[in-house]
């Protein structure tokens, strides 16, 4: 083996720790950062293993772990998950900071990057009673946390906070002789200097990374401060106002790769066609693809978005025999259900297809010839379970058992829902067959595999090999012309999204069965992953009457949009999320209501009532410029993070932008400056006409996210169609896209309040056998009763913060001696939240009023 390195590469402390640590024989070499190692890659990547075999190891992560695992010290679940936690969320916020501090000597603003993943960090280390992280023993995990974290840690300038407990563990790793002598060979006692090079040669993306703020403090914490260069050419921009640009053009079928232009090839992983989705199965790949392919339409790519129903294999057999169908007839029918559940949530498909077609036929089959002529398929016995009482072996579907990993009890023959590991059905415990309900036995039987190892250097799992060809026979059924997209690497960009589950088969078996084809097939570019939304604190179930699924979100009485945002807002991005009713409520009250519908409603109003429904003239100072500028870095922003398919993160930039404006409105009063003197009502038009326009942009950054509301806006403000491409084009551009003298429309209300008791019903509603006790529903439905209830902290958390943004904004309004009725509809926003604060954390809300007097 030999191991190639780099001076001053971060990821080689890792790997040069895990080498010495392991005891494994092998030679190193120091090579420069543009080396290339790795044949046939663009661009160079250290470290790199080189095996005995010839293969290539190139993870930093993945090379710590093979010489732990070829030393005898394998993997477990728990350091597993370290990995992956250091990987997706620790490295970027390491990268960032140590960009800032080794570049730009921004010591105070990485502390703030590293913020929140040292804390949870902390966290996790106080719960153990072990000096390391998984065990008595130093791990592979220790390693590969310990380094990421020692250039900043050990960096004097670098005031990470206190963290007792990440300190100590810190310190303990730190004190490995293989630690220190790899920190040694890496830096060269240069501390932070030393990664210069290796910083500056980064792409920009692993660089440029900005976390989301979790409440209304982290979000004061985050603002951006604006220099005066920034003020001064937002206000020019803003005021050269709405040129002759073209409106987003029509889309015109079939939709066709165009030189020149951006070409993106879009998919959503297509639901099996035997159930109805759910909540979780709608955010995991439908909404999010569709939240991306409207953005790149409004940017002016030229986009394909092609989704379908899966409808081959044994899942559908299994559902045609529980409802006494044919295989064909439940296609058909869960076809129609799929389709109406999408439309309902405005899924903005070019073409939803099927795949039980001829094109699947002939296209998948014609890849299966093209794969065995060159060799890659072969033949192989296997252990399988059959079932003796219906005298046939049993397909993955056909079988359900305890998963051998994290022991779920209803873990399928392929994959486990619950820890989403791929698994061998022999391997499960206590098989049942799903037709009868007998324990199979195990029988050996003659299977085709794809030789992955001779595609490319990649060890041999499962074989997903028809499903994803319904992508290329979908798109083949939209256009005969299918191949300018599937065969077109040069010009096209793929896009997949899909849940976490599907990952190894579209980042694995798919691209190796094109590749093997060798018929010049596009190849995934982006692969766009979710973790798993739950449903309050349990699993969404069918049978069980658990959870909304789409075709029941439709009769809540709660608008699609809304459904859009709250899902948007908690997609399960990093680690699995759950819906939560009383969240809902809480974020449509709060963040819908009360922050961007308030907004956009007094914008338009002021104009309508106190301009006769025309735009004032708007003559800036210096404060307005200031919002100019707050309001086109936030745009900006968007901009970036959607680019990156950062879709949650990119919401809260909308809901900053509102914000912005609601506080501008509140510290300026038009309604008390337009009874003034002419100086007032100049002041008062220019006001209302800068908000206007605020809002007339939130209708342009919407459209992605809550479409019909997006189009609501613009209809009330009768905004220039020409407003959305120009505000998006290229990095974001703020302009003035109402000039004085437009005439707007009829401003009504966006948004209604979700009551309590609504809230509750549809809780118990979609509560299943998961309904609370009688006492404990007797608290919920009857929150005025006084009786207090079980303390929810992640809830409380979110209300705290809510409730000191809400009281500081009644303080500034009782200060401005504001009109009574404005005082009083605020204070009564603020006693609501202070209520539900009280029983989120347990206490009797009844019980408090009589302390204070």
């Amino acid at each position: 083996m030999k191991l190639y390195i780099a001076d001053g590469n971060p990821h080689c402390i890792k790997v040069l720790a895990a080498l010495e640590l392991a005891g494994v024989k092998c030679d190193t070499e120091v090579v420069s950062h543009e080396e290339k190692v790795v044949p046939h890659f663009t661009h160079p990547v250290l470290p790199v293993l080189l095996l005995p075999d010839g293969q290539h190891l190139f993870s930093p992560n993945s090379i710590c772990q093979y010489l732990f695992d070829i030393s005898g010290q394998n993997a477990t679940d728990a350091t597993n998950q370290w990995l992956e936690w250091e990987a997706t969320n620790l490295q970027p916020a390491v990268l960032q900071s140590l960009h800032m501090v080794a570049l730009q000597g921004k010591h105070v603003e990485a502390a703030a990057v590293m913020k929140e993943p040292l804390n949870w960090l902390e966290l996790s280390l106080s719960k153990k009673n072990t000096p390391f992280l998984t065990a008595e023993a130093v791990s592979v995990a220790d390693i590969v946390l310990w380094a990421a974290l020692y250039p900043l840690l050990s960096d004097s300038g670098f005031d990470a906070g206190e963290l007792r407990f990440v300190r100590g563990w810190f310190e303990r790793v730190g004190g490995l002789e293989a630690c220190q002598t790899s920190v040694r060979r890496v830096l060269q006692g240069k501390g932070v200097e030393a990664l210069k090079t290796f910083l500056q040669k980064l792409p920009a993306t692993q660089t440029q990374r900005r976390d989301s703020p979790t409440n209304a403090n982290e979000a004061e914490d985050g603002e951006h401060v604006m220099t005066v260069e920034e003020i001064e050419e937002a206000a020019q921009v803003w005021s050269e106002g709405l040129k002759a640009s073209p409106a987003v053009s029509e889309r015109k079928h079939p939709v066709l790769p165009q030189e020149g232009k951006r070409n993106v090839l879009l998919t959503s992983a297509l639901p099996y066609v035997n159930n109805v989705p759910h909540l979780g199965n709608i955010i995991g790949c439908v909404l999010s693809a569709d939240v991306f392919a409207r953005y790149g339409r409004l940017r002016g790519w030229n986009l394909l978005y092609i989704c379908g129903t899966d409808e081959y294999g044994t899942a559908t057999e299994n559902k045609a025999r529980e409802e006494g169908l044919t295989p064909q007839e439940i296609c058909d029918k869960y076809h129609a259900v799929h389709a109406d559940i999408y439309q309902w949530f405005q899924i903005d498909f070019d073409f939803f297809g099927r795949t039980t077609t001829e094109r699947q036929t002939e296209i998948a089959q014609d890849i299966f010839w093209r794969l065995h002529e060159r060799g890659f398929l072969l033949e192989d016995t296997v252990e399988q379970l059959r079932c003796e009482s219906c005298q046939r072996f049993l397909a993955d579907r056909f079988v359900e058992g305890e998963c051998p990993h994290c022991r779920y009890p209803e873990a399928r023959g392929d994959q486990c829902d619950k820890c989403g590991r791929l698994i061998n059905a022999v391997e499960l415990r206590n098989p049942q067959c799903k037709v009868c309900k007998e324990t199979p036995v195990i029988r050996s039987s003659k299977h085709l595999f794809l030789n992955l190892p001779k595609v490319i250097n990649t060890p041999v799992f499962y074989v997903w090999f028809d499903a994803p060809i319904g992508y290329l026979s979908i798109t083949a059924n939209y256009t005969d012309q299918w191949e300018k997209w599937w065969k077109n690497p040069q010009q096209v960009e793929l896009y997949n999204f899909m849940a976490k589950d599907n990952v190894p088969f579209h980042s694995v078996v798919f691209p190796c069965s094109l590749l093997g084809a060798q018929d010049n097939y596009t190849l995934v570019n982006h692969l766009i992953a979710t973790e798993y939304l739950n449903y309050e604190d349990t699993k969404f179930s069918k049978s069980r009457g658990v959870g909304v699924f789409g075709d029941m979100a439709k009769d809540t009485g709660i608008p699609s949009d809304v459904w859009r945002f709250y899902l948007l807002y908690l997609r399960p991005e990093g680690q699995d999320s759950a819906f939560s009713w009383s969240d809902m409520a809480l974020k449509n009250n709060s963040e819908l209501l009360n922050n961007l519908g308030n907004f956009i409603n007094r914008a338009g109003m002021f104009v309508s009532k106190f301009f006769d429904g025309r735009v004032p003239e708007m003559l800036l100072n210096e404060e307005d410029k200031r919002l100019i500028a707050q309001v086109r870095w936030e745009l900006k922003q968007y901009i970036q993070l959607l680019d990156k398919v950062r879709i949650r993160d990119a919401l809260k930039c909308i809901l900053n932008i509102s914000r912005h404006g609601n506080q501008y409105i509140q510290v300026n009063e038009p309604w008390k400056k337009i009874k003034g003197g002419d100086g007032d009502r100049r002041r008062a038009g220019t006001v209302t006409g800068v908000s206007v326009n605020v809002a007339c942009l939130l209708s342009v950054v919407l459209e992605p996210y809550m479409p019909s509301v997006s189009h609501t806006i613009r209809q009330q403000l009768q905004a220039p169609p020409t407003c959305v491409s120009t505000m998006l084009q290229n990095t974001g551009t703020f302009i003035c896209t109402l000039p004085a003298g437009h005439c707007i429309g009829t401003v009504s209300p966006l948004f209604q309040k979700l009551e309590n008791e609504q809230i509750e019903a549809l809780r118990k509603r979609f509560g299943g056998q998961q309904t609370p006790s009688s006492s404990s529903a007797a608290v919920e439905t009857k929150p005025s009763s006084g009786a207090a209830q079980d303390a929810d902290p992640e809830r409380a958390k979110q209300l705290t913060a809510l409730v000191a943004e809400q009281g500081n904004k009644v303080r500034v309004l009782k200060a401005q001696k504001a009109e009574k009725s404005v005082v009083d509809k605020e204070v009564e926003t603020l006693l609501d939240l202070k209520k539900q604060l009280s029983l989120a954390e347990g206490k009797n809300p009844a019980a408090q009023k009589g302390k204070k007097k």
